[in-house]
């Protein structure tokens, strides 16, 4: 059995490449092969999703799909014509929740109109967002720019979106399933800046600054507007006003466990896992 992994250099495909590594024929899929660090017996192919018609899907019998939704529809038309049986989709928690209609629901939508098997993984927030976010300032004089540090937050660590997605590529009984990743209990970002300072054994300090200093220092660190202004509560999820979370519950979905049989890695692995990017 081939599977193809797009986005396969990326945080949650590079992991979905090593969970599936002797397992079943990789063909890693990726803009820059360079980047490239798997196992051996995994076949790195030069592709871009963004030109769908140069993507390899001969021979692939299941593929892994991270994929925009301006060629979504005509990756998955070349992969069903191709004889692909499954698609596992990277999708977003955002869709649960009512907040997507024209980022990743219009992927899951192509994926289901085409006919073939498939399974969407639909994670929160993203841990490894706190790299992009908090890494510069931590690494130069031990702050972090963030407006509330009593907000909660509830990140989930990339190699659990993996371990569900290879699950589904790998397992029976996760056909037609949408699973949501929560992540484990939530954390306020103090709370998250203490387990990171603890594992590079530095105190940290949050800046005293607003939402809209905090936008220009994202922006600054090279976060796509839209993106931060949803991070900080000044926009909603697909852009313009901030949609109302005031009857949001923080609660650890099922799904992670009942596809795994384990419990979330805790925000203080992830921590563990990444202090190398702190320090």
């Amino acid at each position: 059995m081939t599977v193809l992994v797009t986005g396969a250099t990326g945080n949650v495909g590079r992991l979905v490449v090593r969970g599936l590594a002797g397992r079943a024929r990789v063909r890693a899929v990726t803009r820059d092969p360079a980047k490239a660090d798997f196992p051996d017996g995994v076949e790195v192919v030069r592709a871009d999703l963004d030109d769908p018609d140069g993507i390899p899907f001969d021979g692939v019998e299941k593929l892994y799909l991270f994929v925009h939704p301006p060629t979504a529809a005509r990756v998955v038309e070349l992969a069903a014509k191709a004889g692909v049986r499954k698609i596992v989709t990277l999708s977003s928690g955002a869709v649960t929740h009512g907040y997507d209609h024209s980022h990743h629901l219009p992927v899951e939508q192509a994926v289901e109109a085409s006919g073939v098997a498939w399974t969407h993984v639909r994670p929160g927030e993203f841990a490894v967002n706190k790299i992009d976010l908090w890494a510069p300032s931590i690494r130069a004089d031990g702050t972090i720019v963030h407006p509330n540090p009593d907000e909660l937050g509830q990140p989930i660590h990339e190699a659990d979106i993996a371990d569900v997605a290879v699950a589904a590529l790998l397992e029976d009984g996760h056909d037609g399933k949408a699973y949501t990743l929560s992540g484990p209990p939530p954390l306020t970002q103090r709370e998250m800046a203490r387990a990171i300072g603890e594992v590079i054994g530095r105190e940290l300090r949050f800046l005293d600054v607003t939402r809209d200093e905090a936008l220009t220092y994202y922006l600054s660190v090279g976060w796509p507007e839209e993106i931060a202004r949803y991070v900080l509560g000044l926009g909603g999820y697909e852009g313009g006003d901030p949609d109302d979370f005031s009857d949001y519950e923080f609660v650890v979905r099922p799904d992670f466990e009942a596809v795994t049989g384990k419990r979330y890695r805790t925000f203080a692995t992830w921590a563990r896992d990444h202090a190398a990017d702190f320090r």
